[in-house]
């Protein structure tokens, strides 16, 4: 059975789920909601209409999953448990210290409507919470370790371009040398946040924008900067066009821990991700999700979950006896 997706907004994460669907011949796209004038887009997958957003309750019933492509920062705390109300939805809310809150908002309307709504998917919150959650399992004697980059976090860029008078931005998170191979050593270091990231930022501002004001709106950011050493650079929009136009990131989800009845044998775990694009890598993410929320609102489920509540195979198209025979 093929199940019907539609996607919220139409940015870089969004045509990253597009993309993805177009790999998994058992999604399909039937819908994109914008804000914009529906006219104005143009979609890679021929024969879908683009829908203004105001029309979207209308969809409820030709939608079996809904994605949204927007971002953490103001977006989804908003759109998320709004739209849990008419759909099974999919969001990769990212502001770690904030997914509690978020998670109990959305919980709350989804158990309201009937549906089922997985928050913080992608692979930081994603694919690095469940290798935490493995490896904190099998070292339970040990420590967590998770560093990003160098990579553009989409969320921080988003973050950065919502600030009054910035017209572009991009922003890398880019691990301490040092640090990452302190853990590597498997010597348990104390390491404070400061400590394991850099952040640098290349801004492009609008006509008569205040510099200083954009520099100290970044640096003083709750969640995103201001605990990390940041750099902001001020750039031209040809500049930023011409060298930071890509999307790399990456990173590494490292536990040391130590096994035996004297604790004597040390072991360091290590999940590693090197991505050419940020959001095709986490649209990917998203459509696998996806498919797992159809899948548990078909058993009757509802209310708020994460990637750390699905059964693995859930995420995958492939039957059960194929996944033993190949990859068991």
């Amino acid at each position: 059975m093929t199940i019907r997706i539609a996607i919220s907004g139409y940015g870089n994460l969004s045509r990253g789920v597009e993309s993805a669907i177009s790999h998994n011949p058992d999604l399909e796209l039937v819908a994109v909601f914008t804000r914009r004038n529906p006219e104005s887009i143009t979609l890679r997958t021929p024969n879908v209409p683009v829908v203004s957003i105001d029309q979207i309750e209308q969809w409820k019933d030709r939608v079996d999953v809904l994605v949204l492509g927007g971002g953490s920062a103001t977006d989804l705390p908003v759109q998320t448990p709004e739209l849990a109300q008419w759909f099974n939805v999919v969001d990769s809310f990212d502001t770690h210290a904030n997914i509690s809150k978020h998670f109990d908002n959305v919980d709350a309307a989804a158990k309201k409507a009937g549906k089922v709504a997985l928050i913080s998917a992608g692979w930081d919150p994603g694919m690095f919470s469940l290798n935490r959650v493995y490896s904190d399992a099998i070292l339970p004697d040990g420590r967590d370790y998770t560093f990003w980059g160098k990579g553009v976090s989409q969320g921080h860029s988003d973050a950065i371009r919502r600030i009054k008078g910035v017209k572009d931005a991009r922003q890398y998170t880019i691990p301490v040398p040092s640090a990452l191979e302190a853990v590597r050593s498997g010597t348990n270091p104390e390491l404070t946040t400061r400590q394991k990231h850099t952040r640098e930022c290349f801004v492009v501002l609008e006509d008569g924008a205040d510099a200083a004001y954009v520099e100290n709106q970044i640096k003083t950011m709750p969640n995103y900067f201001s605990d990390y050493d940041t750099t902001v650079h001020f750039i031209s929009e040809d500049e930023l066009k011409k060298n930071h136009s890509g999307l790399p990131h990456g990173g590494f989800v490292i536990r040391t821990g130590t096994t035996g009845m004297d604790s004597e044998f040390k072991n360091v775990i290590e999940y590693s991700l090197k991505l050419d694009s940020n959001p095709a890598f986490t649209g990917s993410v998203l459509a696998a999700c996806a498919r797992a929320v159809y899948r548990l609102s078909n058993e009757g489920k509802s209310g708020c979950v994460t990637i750390l509540d699905l059964p693995p195979a859930y995420l995958s198209a492939k039957s059960g006896a194929e996944l033993r025979a190949h990859l068991l």
